[in-house]
């Protein structure tokens, strides 16, 4: 303050951008005036929705937790407005006109009283996080609603840090690849000793597959040290669509197995010898059959023809 000057109010505005500006206030200095222009910048990084056309499934695709409020205002309440600038990049902030809770959206996901907030968990989980709002004032609301979030906040980064590492191990069981025309020759070429292929028929049957070999993959079998090199041949583990490569599985068999729906088989590229596993699907049948193959304890026979892939 300085005498003789005039007293000027200026607000921090994210009206009209994320960075913020200052806005000053150049109305009378009345109090009902005064909050009408405060409220007026307050945030605005809540998206305003209608529940007939926002997504109500459990998918979440969003970089932050998603929560939504519904009212019964025309407008996107003040504390909402004002929790979207404190969480801002916390939280995907969006809010709805509800008239009623026997409306079928809000019936969907389960309110039973207005105001409330929903949030979605990174797993697709949806939780009410509080119903019947009541607000005494803007200073309190503000400060349980933010104990709200927070509580949410933490329960997220922790089913997210769980989905993760499941993820990374789901990842690790699936990463045996695909046999194609374009990637043969390093996945099955002449320079490969043996190739494990898992052939398959539906995603299920592939699915089934995919558990089995990589579990078997990751226990290092090898074949015995030769007499000759004392060296140890390596493996490789792959699938190959059986619907997509009919002619590559009538080089083994007449038929190209089509009574199968799981199809294992040895085979060594640069001798054109297989041998096809008659045994169950089960991890330990399969280990010994590729121990068998390793260990030269099983009959190769002559391929019908040169598989061949399209």
């Amino acid at each position: 303050m300085h005498p003789g000057r005039a007293l000027r109010l200026f607000v921090y505005s994210y009206k009209r951008n994320e960075k913020g500006t200052l806005e000053e206030y150049k109305g009378d200095l009345v109090a009902k005036n005064v909050k009408t222009f405060c409220q007026d910048h307050l945030p605005r990084f809540s998206r305003r929705v209608s529940l007939n056309h926002f997504d109500l499934s459990s998918t979440n695709l969003e970089k932050y937790p998603r929560v939504i409020l519904l009212s019964t205002k025309k407008d996107t309440p003040v504390i909402w407005r004002a929790l979207s600038g404190l969480y801002y990049r916390r939280f995907s902030f969006y809010d709805a006109e509800v008239h009623d809770v026997s409306e079928p959206a809000a019936k969907q996901l389960g309110v039973d009283a207005l105001p409330a907030i929903i949030g979605w968990l990174p797993n697709g989980e949806r939780h009410i996080l509080k119903s019947g709002i009541s607000v005494k004032d803007l200073k309190s609301a503000i400060k349980d609603l933010s104990l709200l979030l927070d509580s949410f906040e933490k329960k997220n980064k922790k089913v997210a840090s769980s989905q993760a590492s499941k993820n990374q191990k789901d990842s690790a069981q699936r990463k045996l690849p695909l046999l194609t025309a374009s990637n043969s020759d390093a996945l099955c070429g002449d320079k490969t000793p043996v190739c494990i292929i898992g052939a398959f028929r539906s995603s299920r049957d592939r699915e089934k597959l995919e558990s089995l070999l990589s579990k078997v993959s990751q226990k290092s079998l090898t074949r015995r040290p030769n007499v000759a090199s004392g060296s140890r041949d390596s493996v490789s583990y792959i699938f190959l669509d059986a619907t997509k490569q009919p002619l590559f599985l009538c080089a083994f068999d007449k038929s190209g197995y089509k009574s199968s729906d799981n199809i294992l088989v040895a085979f060594k590229p640069r001798k054109g010898k297989f041998a096809a596993f008659s045994g169950d699907m089960t991890v330990e049948e399969v280990e010994k059959f590729i121990s068998s193959v390793l260990n030269g304890d099983i009959q190769f026979t002559k391929t019908r023809q040169k598989p061949v892939l399209k």
